[in-house]
């Protein structure tokens, strides 16, 4: 008897030891997120070369994309192709953006509200981002434009914008990290694990936006335009690529790391090894892409790639004729080499390009581009814009490749 008992007093020391040991592992786990894993990839060295722009169907084991099942998982594949080489890895979602409204007025003869929001965010609440939004009167839901920028209430046309139906917000870029390098900034810190630059962070803290906008009655879910210029445009690319709430990407003046092109450049534009150089822009991306500088046919992807993530949503670039350090010719290309996914998806009219005269800016016109373009992909408005005319139509196809057929 005296065993008995001494046996199931052990068993269930046993078991309570474990469940001790399981629930107390559960809680830190829970509470402290395990080191994020990033895919290995071959090094520059070791890819081919190729010269055209490569075929986004085609998977890294040499097999292609057949049906739409084929083209998801090929899609998360290309977004670790570009976070590993191009931007670095972004953190997940916190769970926790909290909004303090610091202002709130009515503007445009009471026809519209403008609020300040401060966003608070990240491990221990270090990450704050200011947010500006202007609203049109009542309750929505309104369709709505995001852009990153160094200011909040930055758009030229407000007033007009607003009159159409949409909500503009726009959030500083620089909270989130400085526009400097060899600089930590609080995303950054918050997150040290992470290998992303300063393009990925600006990206991210636009997602966490919208993560706030979509607890908002007002904002129409399903209608999430995100735009931004010159390094603005490559951040709102980037996050539209990555970000599957957001219904229409435009970047503007994007270029080089943008909706430019590495292989294919146009006179006097900007390079891969310019905008890298240390003394430059390197840190604002992967120290990875730095490597390729001089052996651009080697990457085993180009800008197309991030036109093609956003596919079957909406994509509009705009761009100036005049911009040539943006690469006019190489965003036309890396046009066409996006086409045929959107094509294969069953969303041929939700890409667009706009070319305007003029230089780097994001212009009056540029806007009502942007509005022309939501309200045809959004609601089916016609448009006396043609979004879909070559710039250099003279220019070769930039691919021998062809699409999968349906």
């Amino acid at each position: 008897m005296h065993k008995y008992l001494f046996t199931n007093t052990t068993n269930h020391y046993r078991l309570t030891t474990a469940l001790v040991f399981i629930f107390s592992f559960f809680i830190l786990s829970t509470c402290r997120a395990d080191p994020p894993k990033f895919a290995d990839l071959p090094p520059v060295e070791k890819l081919p070369e190729i010269k055209e722009l490569p075929d986004p169907f085609l998977f890294s084991d040499g097999s292609r994309v057949t049906n739409k099942a084929d083209w998801d998982r090929r899609r998360q594949q290309i977004k670790e192709i570009i976070q590993y080489y191009e931007y670095g890895h972004i953190p997940p979602p916190p769970g926790n953006v909290t909004p303090q409204v610091l202002s709130l007025e009515f503007i445009f003869h009471k026809t519209a509200v403008k609020k300040h929001v401060l966003l608070t965010m990240g491990p221990d609440n270090n990450i704050k981002a200011n947010l500006g939004i202007i609203k049109p009167a009542g309750s929505g839901p309104f369709p709505i434009i995001l852009r990153n920028d160094i200011k909040i209430f930055q758009f030229p046309i407000a007033e007009e914008l607003v009159r159409r139906g949409y909500i503009l917000a726009d959030y500083n870029r620089l909270d989130l990290d400085p526009d400097e390098n060899k600089i930590v900034g609080p995303a950054q810190a918050a997150y040290p694990a992470y290998d992303w630059a300063t393009l990925a962070v600006w990206a991210w803290g636009g997602m966490r936006a919208i993560d706030y906008l979509m607890t908002q009655d007002f904002v129409d879910k399903e209608k999430i335009v995100f735009t931004g210029h010159s390094r603005g445009g490559k951040t709102a690319l980037l996050a539209g690529a990555l970000d599957e709430r957001i219904a229409l990407t435009v970047p503007n003046g994007s270029g080089c790391g943008g909706a430019g092109c590495y292989r294919l450049e146009g006179k006097k534009c900007e390079t891969l090894d310019a905008i890298t150089k240390p003394t430059r822009f390197c840190y604002w991306f992967q120290p990875r892409l730095r490597t390729f500088a001089g052996f651009e046919n080697r990457l085993p992807f180009d800008q197309h790639f991030l036109k093609a993530l956003v596919a079957p949503r909406g994509l509009l670039t705009t761009d100036a004729l005049g911009d040539l350090w943006a690469n006019p010719l190489g965003t036309q290309q890396t046009y066409r080499a996006a086409l045929p996914v959107f094509e294969f998806l069953g969303a041929p009219g939700k890409i667009g390009l706009h070319f305007r005269e003029g230089k780097h800016d994001q212009t009056v016109d540029d806007f009502r581009a942007l509005a022309d373009f939501a309200d045809l992909v959004f609601f089916g408005k016609k448009t006396s814009r043609e979004f879909r005319k070559l710039p250099f139509p003279d220019a070769p196809l930039p691919y021998s490749w062809s699409p999968p057929k349906k």
